[in-house]
């Protein structure tokens, strides 16, 4: 191996001035030889400018006397083998943090929260365990650590479908038991797994959760289709909506954590899956007190070679709680399904009263702006906008970015521009339902559209916060923009915070357009 030589100058390193003179001296008097030692502080950090760079990581407990990047080094030791077969890498130590570190290699990649398969058991899912699994098995590896411990805990059956995808199954009934599958967040005692979940105000990043129970929604659907004998029929299982989602009471990230959930309705090519996030601290020791949300996800079955619907294997709820949420699943299908008559029909007839009455105070602002409502503020002058590349990192094992990656990163969009609006960091209440209208391919350039669409301010300890956040799919190279999400968020900000005198103001649209999107979205509130 060439070693690499860079003068401390170079752009790519940041040195920490007052060491890097005694570190040189060290490493100058020791570079005969090829031993390990330990350095108790930062030396430096580095950006990425090509492939040729080294990579550095900062949570070893030790590095090598091999001392590539210092101009003054005369001779270059002979590295071993073992340094040979990773020749791009370089390991320099901090303070160590975590207590495990030792049992760590400083060539291995920690994987945090990745879990073994619920596949075979029913028993809740450790989202801190890590057993990890050949790389091709696990396509769409995301961030969330949940979602690794997800892909995971599906190997078994992409092994098993992958090996015989030209077989045919017959379909089965199987009871809502047999899909039903936990995950255990242990926030407790697990301070890596809590440190990925906490947001700036030591509280559950709701994105991070509504990303995860996307993907354990996913698992579930993939359990309930797989037969006794193991094998999973070839068809592509999608996520079709996301109904409204309530946030019963806050969540808290230094308590453990449990999500579960199981089929409790299907069709003939679509199912729901109930999701459960429960939470029991001191202030709610009883399991009853426990539920702080509730989501109920559908999927729909798409044949994998030709695209239309397949059938999937039906449900038999055997106890009384599953009789009931069968009947309740059943209702909320048949409500769905009126709804999109209903939206087919001509919504023009619109009252005109309540339309003029939202435009009022934005025609002021229009033509009068010196007279405007200093309380008041104009939708298009909340607007945030996010956009970015979607990454084959993101994909599913359809290789279409994954839903739950689309929830994160609305939700956490949404939670920016409360923020900004509110000025005092916004407390999620929930997310209304939520439709994909289009599929998201690896590839496609994603633009998320935010806007406080308005706000309600009866309750002056409470005032809400609606966001809607807009996902659009476009492709360039067709001159092709389609909307493919469409999010909406509630917030509400602290009472502290108001008894401090924050004011939220008022928000008022400028067009017709927009003044109908606000009906829209009131009716919709009032219906639920």
């Amino acid at each position: 191996m060439i070693p690499l030589k860079r003068p401390l100058s170079h752009p790519s390193f940041i040195f920490n001035k007052s060491n890097s003179k005694s570190l040189r001296s060290f490493i100058k008097n020791t570079r005969s030889t090829n031993e390990t030692f330990s350095s108790p502080i930062p030396i430096f950090y580095f950006k990425f400018f090509d492939s040729t760079m080294p990579i550095f990581a900062a949570n070893s407990s030790s590095f090598s006397r091999v001392n590539t990047h210092f101009p003054d080094s005369v001779n270059q030791p002979t590295l071993t083998s073992k340094a040979q077969t990773f020749p791009q890498i370089r390991t320099f130590c901090v303070k160590r943090t975590n207590p495990n570190a030792e049992l760590l290699s400083s060539n291995d990649i920690p994987i945090v929260s990745t879990v073994s398969g619920p596949i075979q058991t029913s028993q809740p899912i450790d989202a801190g365990s890590s057993m990890r699994k050949p790389i091709s098995l696990w396509p769409g590896m995301y961030h969330s650590p949940v979602t690794n411990a997800l892909w995971e805990a599906r190997s078994s059956i992409f092994e098993k479908s992958f090996a015989e995808k030209d077989s045919q199954t017959e379909l089965v009934a199987k009871t809502p038991s047999m899909s039903r599958t936990g995950i255990a967040y242990k926030f407790s005692s697990d301070y890596i797994l809590r440190e990925q979940y906490r947001n700036p105000w030591d509280e559950m990043r709701m994105g991070k959760l509504l990303e995860d129970l996307d993907a354990l929604a996913g698992t579930i659907s993939y359990k309930h289709c797989r037969n006794d004998d193991g094998a999973t029929r070839p068809i592509l299982l999608v996520t079709a909506s996301v109904d409204k989602m309530v946030l019963k009471k806050p969540i808290r990230v230094d308590f453990d954590l449990k999500i579960s959930g199981a089929v409790t309705w299907v069709g003939r090519s679509s199912m729901e899956i109930q999701m459960e996030v429960t939470q029991s601290t001191p202030d709610s020791p009883d399991p009853s007190d426990s539920v702080a949300l509730v989501a109920n996800f559908t999927f729909v079955a798409r044949d994998s070679k030709t695209g239309k619907s397949a059938p999937l294997n039906q449900i038999l709820p055997e106890t009384e709680h599953e009789k009931l949420l069968w009947k309740e699943a059943e209702e909320r299908n048949k409500m769905r399904k009126q709804k999109r008559v209903a939206e087919k029909k001509d919504v023009d007839n619109r009252d005109e009263d309540r339309l003029n009455a939202l435009l009022a105070e934005g025609r002021v602002f229009c033509d009068m702006p010196a007279l405007a409502d200093r309380d008041s503020i104009l939708i298009r002058d909340t607007r945030h906008e996010n956009s970015l590349m979607c990454q084959p990192q993101q994909r599913n094992i359809h290789d279409r970015i994954f839903g739950g990656f689309l929830m994160r990163k609305a939700s956490e969009l949404a939670f920016s521009n409360a923020y900004a609006f509110a000025g005092a960091a916004p407390c999620f209440m929930e997310v209304d339902h939520v439709d994909f209208f289009k599929p998201v391919d690896v590839g496609n350039f994603l633009r998320f559209k935010s806007c406080i669409l308005y706000t309600e301010l009866e309750n002056p300890m409470k005032p809400l916060i609606n966001v809607e956040v807009v996902a659009h799919v476009t492709r360039p190279e067709l001159r092709c923009s389609e909307v493919s999400n469409k999010f909406y968020f509630t917030f509400t900000v602290r009472p502290e915070a108001m008894k401090e005198g924050l004011k939220i103001r008022n928000v008022v649209p400028a067009t017709e357009e927009e003044a109908r999107r606000v009906l829209e979205r009131m009716d919709a509130e009032r219906s639920q």
